[in-house]
């Protein structure tokens, strides 16, 4: 077994290991000497330490890789052409603002370039020492990019205040959801001595804007539960101080049991006066180590983990209690709302597993703490390949919320498929939840505009492991490139986010450019096609979720179920003749979601329950649908094959070959769901393809 230190030795010339941060020699001569200038001295106005540090480091890399230009670093303004960073300088009034615009002003930065006859000089002003960090990695994008610094005038700060990434590892080195190798944080129950790759992977979420970190897995194990104990709070603030050097802050996901299972109390009940003064002595600790501590994400009575149900609390009342311990402190409570009847009779189907969170935390809105985040999956469900937007977003106009993704692929082809999920989390973003009248779209919600929260944000759960390309499938690097530029700006479409990672990854060669671009692009609904049909979902092999098994769920207790018969399919969630869950949704959406002929194609079969030969907007009907998407998807996945082999000597072998396993791998794969779901849904119905194509 090669040690993490070693690997990491091993990998850092590697083109896959570098990631988007290749760092590249520029081609264009012009370009690179006009940066090259402008690189070869830079002043600093502020103090080499920290997150400042940090920024002139990565600068210094960059100018080096980029422009083989070797800076000096000074504090006067020299002569000729130079780089000048500073820190804005805060006065009273804004010194005195909180809540999240003022972070948004910290984060941000301005980047201009000035004429004059004793040469050109860049500006780069940040509202904070992390705000030149942002500025520095910008600057180095468009340079990678080969963007001209000509007339260039940058102002930015970022759309949300709070972006954040969930790790899901635990301390015996395994990641729940992982698809590309162990942790990269712990080794042997405890976290790794030698930090070089957390460093790295901090360099980069760093770069793409990422500002907080939970380490931990929200399904909290008997270890992890001690991390906030003395044993492990040296090694943890270890940690803390490395993010810190990147402006990213540190987060705990705890066990809401901890003062029973580590604390010698009899109970956790949120309103008992010993739990109150536990963790108030538990929160305090860690301040001590950890001075700037996030706070805590916490899953609750969620799939059997402990929470204030057990003592007939709600979680206004859980959650607040945590606050309160960590309020004095600037901590938050990050409370999850995947709560739902994981115990499910699969007979009654008056029980919808999709109304859940709704019906769990909106009757306690405005119950809960300022410092009390909710974090809301985009989905009512779990993360599958096409589900509606969560009907809690817009509903509760008086708590802070944050959007939670999924850049782990856990349903979507865990990282053996391709399939770049930023087209899906826009659809989300941009949904208008009409909560406050036209224009309500979710993404003014988690950016805190359309509501007055103090705190808000998006958050999602790392795909990152400890192989060498860090994401199992090379291509995968784009999902979390393109989280943490989404969460930056919110309003960059899919296709400008793709063209950035892979120019950066893969250089600027036209060809490759344009046919990795293609490949994004299309990934998502070639996925989609080969798998689960018109927003069913769930047809999975259960546990893993890896590969097609159609009822593998659909007589379980987990509530995710398709209802398929010998006449039709879907779940009735109407309000006439249904669950009722469309009517969570705000007017004119309930009304659309409602009606069988108003309800988009995409999601019919999660909002009704129709025949085989129920006729689509499309125009066809729903099982011949099925049996053309399929066939479709199996053949688009093959094509991928083919446009991937015609950049054969235009990418580096390692990463040429990585890339042609994985999608010589969903090629076949995709031709078994094909098989496996025309053949159950041909089976179910007796209704032939229409084509006369092979089912069985």
């Amino acid at each position: 077994m090669v040690s993490k230190n070693g690997a990491v030795k091993e990998y850092a010339d590697s083109p896959l290991y570098k990631a988007w941060l290749q760092y590249a020699p520029v081609d264009n001569l012009i370009i690179r000497n006009n940066y090259g200038r402008l690189l070869s001295q830079i002043v600093v106005d502020a103090e080499l330490t920290g997150v400042v540090a940090t920024a002139v480091e990565e600068l210094l890399r960059g100018a080096r890789s980029m422009l083989d230009v070797e800076p000096a670093i000074m504090t006067e303004i020299p002569k000729g052409s130079y780089l000048h960073i500073q820190i804005a300088k805060e006065n009273a009034e804004s010194g005195r603002k909180e809540g999240p615009r003022w972070k948004l002003e910290r984060d941000a930065f301005t980047l201009r370039q000035i004429q004059a006859l004793e040469g050109n000089r860049l500006e780069l002003i940040g509202g904070s020492a992390t705000g030149v960090l942002y500025g520095v990695f910008h600057l180095l994008r468009l340079i990678s990019l080969e963007l001209s610094p000509e007339g260039l005038e940058v102002e930015e700060y970022p759309s949300n205040p709070l972006r954040m990434m969930n790790q899901w590892d635990n301390a015996d080195a395994t990641i729940e959801r992982g698809y590309a190798g162990n942790s990269i944080f712990y080794e042997g129950g405890r976290i790794v001595k030698d930090v070089s790759r957390v460093r790295d992977y901090a360099r980069l979420l760093s770069s793409v804007g990422i500002n907080g970190i939970s380490i931990n897995n929200v399904n909290v194990h008997d270890i992890e539960t001690s991390f906030i104990t003395e044993p492990f709070l040296p090694d943890v603030a270890r940690l803390a101080d490395l993010f810190r050097a990147y402006g990213i802050t540190l987060f705990l996901s705890i066990n809401f049991a901890a003062p029973i299972t580590i604390g010698g109390l009899d109970t956790a009940d949120p309103l008992d006066d010993k739990v109150h003064v536990w963790w108030e002595n538990t929160v305090s600790r860690i301040y001590d180590y950890i001075p700037d501590f996030g706070g805590f994400l916490v899953k609750a009575d969620s799939e059997h983990r402990p929470g204030p149900f057990a003592y007939g609390r709600d979680h206004a009342d859980g959650a607040n209690m945590l606050a309160d311990a960590l309020e004095r402190h600037g901590g938050l409570v990050i409370w999850r709302c995947f709560v739902y009847n994981c115990m499910q009779d699969w007979r009654d189907r008056s029980t919808d597993r999709a109304r859940a969170a709704y019906e769990h935390f909106k009757p306690l809105d405005g119950r809960f703490r300022d410092n009390v985040i909710l974090q809301i999956k985009n989905g009512p469900m779990d993360f599958q390949v096409r589900e509606p937007v969560s009907p809690l977003f817009g509903a509760m106009k008086e708590t802070n919320q944050i959007i939670e993704f999924q850049i782990t692929q856990e349903y979507t082809g865990q990282q053996h498929h391709l399939c770049y999920l930023i087209p899906q989390w826009k659809r989300a973003l941009d949904f208008d939840t009409h909560a406050a009248g036209a224009g309500s779209k979710v993404k003014k919600i988690v950016e805190g505009s359309l509501f007055e929260m103090k705190y808000s944000g998006i958050a999602a759960i790392s795909n990152i492991g400890d192989d060498e390309n860090w994401t199992g499938h090379p291509l995968a690097q784009a999902n979390l490139y393109g989280y943490g530029r989404l969460t930056w700006n919110s309003d960059l479409t899919s296709e400008e986010i793709a063209e950035e990672w892979t120019r950066m990854t893969f250089g600027n060669d036209k060809t490759v450019v344009s046919t990795v671009l293609q490949m994004l692009m299309d990934s998502w609904p070639i996925y989609e096609n080969y798998t689960a049909p018109l927003g069913v979902g769930w047809m999975v092999t259960p546990h893993y979720h890896y590969g097609p098994d159609v009822d593998g769920y659909e007589y379980s207790r987990w509530g995710t179920y398709h209802f398929a018969d010998r006449n039709g399919m879907g779940v009735d969630r109407t309000t006439a003749t249904g669950t009722g869950y469309a009517a969570q949704y705000f007017p004119p959406q309930s009304e659309i979601y409602e009606s069988l002929e108003r309800c988009p194609d995409e999601l019919l079969l999660f909002f009704h329950h129709v025949p085989y030969n129920h006729r689509l907007q499309s125009g066809k009907t729903v099982i011949q649908h099925i049996y053309d998407t399929h066939f479709l998807g199996a053949e688009q996945a093959d094509r991928l094959q083919q446009k991937w082999e015609a950049l054969l000597g235009k990418v580096d072998t390692g990463r040429y070959q990585q890339v042609a396993d994985r999608l010589a791998e969903q090629a076949e794969h995709a031709k078994y769901w094909r098989d496996v779901i025309n053949t159950y849904f041909y089976r179910k119905s007796g209704i032939t393809d229409e084509q006369g194509r092979t089912i069985y």
